[in-house]
């Protein structure tokens, strides 16, 4: 059997209540997300629950690309989301894994792709 260890998240950002700062959906911290490097993230909501888990070559990109984009899979709910967790991940095969794994140990409610439960 294989065991796959999941990476603990290298930044967490939280959704702010009435952010004075420019943000987008009340996220105001994304310059902490790295811009250059690749890996997995995460979308919870208030509850913990995780909602969505992705992959990207550049991470604060795609990421931002979620919120802004008309065909995401989380367009309608963007507003319950209240915490992005990323993990840098380089390697393109292990991100795959990574991302597929988590969708399905922690069935995350907005994955439409790789969900191998019923």
């Amino acid at each position: 059997m294989i065991n796959i260890t999941i990476p603990t998240p290298d930044v967490t950002i939280t959704k702010q209540n009435s952010p004075e700062l420019s943000n987008i959906y009340g996220f105001t911290d994304f310059h902490l997300i790295t811009r250059e490097k690749g890996g997995i993230f995460m979308f919870y909501n208030d509850k913990e629950e995780m909602l969505f888990v992705g992959k990207a070559r550049k991470l604060r990109p795609r990421i931002k690309k979620h919120f802004e984009d008309t065909v995401s899979p989380i367009k309608n709910h963007r507003n319950e989301i209240t915490k992005i967790a990323v993990c840098i991940v380089e390697d393109p095969v292990d991100r795959e894994i990574y991302e597929t794994y988590i969708i399905n140990k922690y069935r995350a409610k907005y994955n439409i792709d790789k969900v191998l439960y019923n």
